[in-house]
């Protein structure tokens, strides 16, 4: 009885679910351990001729993950002429899974890591979305794909949300007539930054909507119309010093006002 046996894990991707799945059963067998050997990346016969040669040497076994029929097929063929065991922890149930779906399957390997690492570039970018909404840490416009300059309640931050869920880092900066704009503002690629810009009257009614809805009087000067011209004219001045592209999101929707961020970020990429 081997104490300590050797185990290759062999993957045609990084080898990372084969290699937690085998520590997962070792780890049932209560003060025992085993040596484990990760060989990422085998893509053809010669790589699983390697392994199976060091199998036979030091009386290992092998756990894989080969999603390609012919490499995997060799790997069995292989494993037992040298009487090497084996245990295949993706092949099987893709078979059935091909079954169950009446398609077969891509054979691409490492696509749940694709998958993961456009999961966690997510999460980052909406991380980063809160951290830098609504100018509250300047530094964070020259680390940002896309930031968002206008007047309050042009949708500044449900945009940033929106393009965030499409894994772009945003910040976006409200601009006040009586507070200067951060420096950092003014040294960003004038095309990685968007205005939002509203019409007085719909931002008028906006605002009114808004300060019911908080149980304050719609007559407050945020809500006057001379006072949100006077917001709006400086915008423009920011915008017209800045040079950077404007975007009129009067009667848009933010997937709208979206779709056309994305669209000009990723024709400029």
């Amino acid at each position: 009885m081997l104490n300590d046996p050797i185990i290759y894990i062999v993957s045609d991707s990084v080898g990372e679910t084969a290699e937690l799945v085998t520590k997962a059963a070792v780890s049932q067998f209560n003060g025992s351990h085993a040596v484990i050997k990760r060989f990422p990346y085998v893509e053809d016969i010669a790589n699983i001729d390697e392994v199976i040669d060091l199998a036979k040497n030091e009386q290992g076994i092998i756990v894989y993950t080969l999603v390609k029929p012919e490499i995997r097929n060799y790997m069995k063929q292989q494993a037992q002429k040298e009487n090497i065991v084996i245990f295949d922890l993706i092949g099987p149930l893709m078979d059935e899974l091909e079954s169950l779906y009446g398609r077969p399957p891509l054979m691409e390997p490492g696509l749940v890591r694709k998958l993961d690492e456009e999961y966690f570039k997510k999460v980052e970018a909406i991380e980063f979305a809160v951290k830098y909404d609504d100018g509250r840490d300047p530094r964070g416009l020259l680390k940002a794909d896309v930031i968002l300059i206008g007047v309050s309640r042009t949708s500044k931050t449900p945009l940033s949300q929106y393009l965030a869920h499409k894994r772009l880092k945003v910040a976006n900066v409200p601009l006040v007539p009586e507070v200067d704009p951060p420096e950092e503002l003014f040294a960003i690629p004038p095309e990685k930054c968007f205005g939002l810009k509203i019409s007085p009257e719909k931002l008028n009614q906006i605002r009114k909507e808004r300060l019911i809805s908080l149980g304050l009087n719609d007559s407050a000067s945020y809500a006057d119309l001379e006072r949100i011209k006077a917001e709006i004219s400086y915008f423009e001045k920011i915008t017209n010093r800045i040079g950077c592209e404007v975007i009129d999101v009067t009667n848009k929707a933010v997937e709208e006002t979206a779709n056309i961020i994305l669209s000009k970020y990723h024709k400029r990429k």
